[in-house]
């Protein structure tokens, strides 16, 4: 390492060790200077209370009593001293920085940290150390802005102390240390304060002429008293001159304060000179911030403090900066935008509100800030908010103004919503059954119907009999199509039939035996069976999506379309993104082409449950699942309800159906005995019931019917006769409290 290079890192090693000390000193001071807050600051009566969280009895007994120290600073106007406040750690209070309803925020010690903290257990979002609290007092971000939360802490507690922004010049290894700080202002912070200017307010309470001029826009009293803002009877201050004046309060010229903490803003409502400030004036203020909710729908931005006001009054949530044509901090909308759904620019209808009403909605387009121009001429009695209210408008009228804003932004939203509204004096079409067993609808026009069973269950066979229902102009008789009542296509509209898994060989041969049982010699032009095993996943929902068009123009509409193999339309049936997205596009396509579609599964079901990620988007969107098994007779196979759109699938007969060499295909056997329809309802049940209560103990009514509803997708009516049947079935019991237990059969 070269010589000048030792240098410069002994020289960097002491810029750094001075760094150091000086923050050390910093903090020391800090510790040692902090009595003087507490000897300055006074709070008002209403401070007292809602920090305290006590009534307003409670303080008046307090006083009687002199339990705590307070002065009258005019007849009506008492301040407490905050060092005279027993301020207990752990103790509950209301928080000051938002209209807190609950005390529900205490100071407690961080003993990893061995510093104090603030936790708000109502709103996490206000909970810090001392240091964020002086920023979220003063609207700052305390990790974005700490060097200005220090300077204001340092100016407030008057501490001989400066941090002035170091700058380092670097020539090759040599390192210039930081100039003096300047005995003035710095120039680089303009926006945080002005010169301390005196002042000194005369208060009074507000006469009945000040109170007519609040009330034309709403405003009333708890209003002006929640915001702070006084009615002088004298203000007292200096000139930029240097001058000292004196300002008195009249019927036709009346004084009000904002009252602002470290400075004081004078407005004269009717006076040639409006506005006057006192103290130190910080030019990036905002009025009203500690007076919004913790979160809300929607926030004004409005150009002055009387639009704060009433806009308040009438029950909206505002804010305002020194100006319309101060510039917006950027951290400010953030933290407005976590709190708030909408943030609305609600300047004057004059030149210059609509001109900087443009201008800030562009500088904030990141944050989505919106305008709103209130429908005033924009001349001087009739341009802002509170003109708008004292015209004879309401809050409604401010409403109906939003929605039709919302409306206009949303419009082709709202253009969709419309064709999705339902329109109760046009009904639309009822769905019409295409698959239905004994009455009861399975498979509806519209909607998607599932059939589910393990290998060599018949399944095909079974598919098979569904199409031959659909080839001719009558209906053919229930045994004819394998127990179930399928209706005719007179229309000659298209028949579907997408095969993913077989041969084409074994299609074929499927497809003779679907002729022959529906009684035809030929294939109708309108029946389309398609072999697409050969195809890979992705072509195959492309060519369903695209032939289902071409098919239903070219026929007319299209009566059924049955997928057999839907799970291998997609890589994965447990991939939960893939097997909503396939249930989801079948649906919809069953909606667009007023069709049947029925999805065959080939999956073994776990009990009235189907398997995988597909089959339980099946079980929430199928109108109908159907359940192919074989049956204790292994000749025979047993078609289960799993679902049905009316009723219970349980209470659905279980056919019955199997080979016949005469005929040469798979004929109706009929339905399984009422003992075994009792049988397989009882198993079912035992099913659900074990499973509702593995956690549980008991279970009130209502959470047994939400069960019952939830896991076997019934209505409420048909849950409470399941209950009735399991209590006379000994499957469940009741303790003295009504309360629902597992019964003797759910032990055996």
């Amino acid at each position: 390492m070269e010589h000048h290079e030792t240098l410069s890192l002994i020289n960097e090693l002491q810029t750094l060790r001075e760094e150091f000390r000086q923050i050390a000193c910093f903090i020391r001071e800090l510790k040692r200077d902090y009595s003087v807050l507490e000897e300055k600051i006074e709070l008002s009566s209403a401070e007292v209370l809602h920090l305290l969280g006590i009534s307003k009895a409670s303080l008046a007994r307090w006083r009687e009593s002199n339990s705590i120290p307070y002065r009258y600073v005019s007849s009506n106007h008492v301040v407490y001293p905050f060092k005279g406040i027993d301020f207990v750690i752990k103790r509950n209070f209301r928080n000051p920085l938002y209209d807190d309803k609950r005390a529900s925020c205490n100071i407690y010690l961080d003993r990893k940290s061995d510093c104090y903290r603030m936790k708000d257990f109502g709103n996490d979002a206000y909970s810090g150390d001392c240091f964020w609290f002086a920023a979220t007092m003063i609207g700052l971000d305390v990790k974005k802005d700490f060097v200005k939360v220090l300077e204001t802490i340092i100016r407030d507690l008057q501490l001989n102390i400066y941090i002035g922004k170091q700058e380092r010049f670097e020539q090759r290894s040599t390192i210039m240390k930081p100039p003096k700080p300047p005995i003035s202002q710095p120039a680089d912070q303009p926006k945080l304060m002005e010169e301390k200017k005196w002042y000194k307010l005369i208060e009074q309470s507000f006469g009945i002429e000040e109170m007519k001029y609040w009330q034309q826009y709403g405003i009333d009293s708890n209003t002006l008293q929640r915001f702070h803002v006084k009615s002088l009877a004298r203000y007292e201050s200096i000139s930029n001159q240097g001058k000292p004046f004196t300002l008195g309060s009249t019927n036709e010229e009346p004084m009000f304060a904002y009252n602002m903490g470290a400075f004081v803003k004078i407005y004269r409502p009717k006076s040639k000179l409006r506005f006057l400030y006192g103290g130190e004036k910080v030019t990036d203020y905002v009025f009203g911030f500690q007076q919004l909710p913790s979160k809300g729908d929607i926030i004004f931005i409005t150009g002055g403090e009387k639009d704060v006001l009433s806009l308040s009054a009438h029950g909206f949530n505002a804010i305002c900066f020194n100006s319309e044509t101060a510039e917006i901090p950027e951290n400010i909308i953030e933290g407005l935008q976590l709190r708030f759904r909408h943030i609305i620019i609600l300047y004057d209808t004059d030149e210059t509100g609509i001109r900087e009403a443009k201008q800030q909605t562009n500088a904030l387009i990141q944050y989505k800030v919106l305008s709103l121009t209130l429908p005033l001429q924009g001349i001087k009695s009739e341009k802002d908010i509170s003109d708008f209210f004292a015209l004879g408008n309401n809050s409604n009228d401010l409403k109906a103004l939003l929605s039709d804003m919302f409306t206009n932004m949303y419009s082709q939203t709202m253009m969709i919503l419309k064709s999705c509204e339902i329109d109760y004096d046009n009904p639309p079409d009822a769905s019409k059954s295409v698959v239905a067993v004994n009455g009861v609808p399975l498979g509806t026009q519209d909607n998607l119907f599932c059939i589910t069973g393990g290998e060599g269950t018949g399944k095909s066979n079974y598919i098979s009999g569904i199409l031959s229902g659909t080839l001719g102009s009558e209906r053919l008789q229930a045994e004819q199509t394998l127990g179930l009542e399928i209706t005719a296509n007179p229309k000659g509209l298209a028949v579907l039939h997408y095969d993913t898994e077989q041969s084409e060989a074994q299609l074929h041969k499927n497809l003779g035996k679907t002729l022959r049982r529906a009684g035809v010699k030929a294939v109708p032009e309108f029946y389309h069976s398609l072999y697409l095993a050969s195809l890979s996943r992705k072509d195959r929902l492309k060519i369903i999506r695209e032939s289902m068009d071409l098919f239903h123009h070219k026929h007319g509409g299209i009566h059924i379309v049955v997928i057999d193999g839907i799970a291998d339309l997609i890589r994965s049936a447990n991939d939960e993104t893939e097997s909503i997205a396939i249930v989801d596009e079948l649906y919809r396509l069953a909606g667009i082409y007023n069709t049947c579609i029925v999805c065959v599964l080939h999956f073994v079901p776990n009990g009235i449950k189907l398997r995988g990620h597909i089959g339980s988007e099946l079980q929430r969107k199928a109108a109908g699942i159907l359940s192919i098994e074989k049956d204790d007779n292994p000749e025979y196979s047993v078609v289960k309800a799993l679902k049905v759109r009316d009723g219970s699938p349980l209470d659905v007969p279980m056919m019955l159906f199997g080979w016949d060499k005469t005929e040469d295909m798979h004929v109706y056997r009929g339905e399984k005995s009422k003992e075994d329809k009792e049988k397989r309802k009882t198993d079912e049940l035992l099913l659900v019931i074990k499973s509702a209560f593995r956690t549980k103990l008991r279970l009130s009514y209502q959470e047994l019917c939400e069960v019952l509803m939830c896991e076997m997708e019934i209505k409420d009516r048909t849950a409470k006769k399941y209950i009735a049947y399991m209590k006379e079935q000994r499957i469940l019991t009741q303790d003295t409290s009504g309360n629902y237990l597992k019964g003797e059969l759910c032990h055996t």
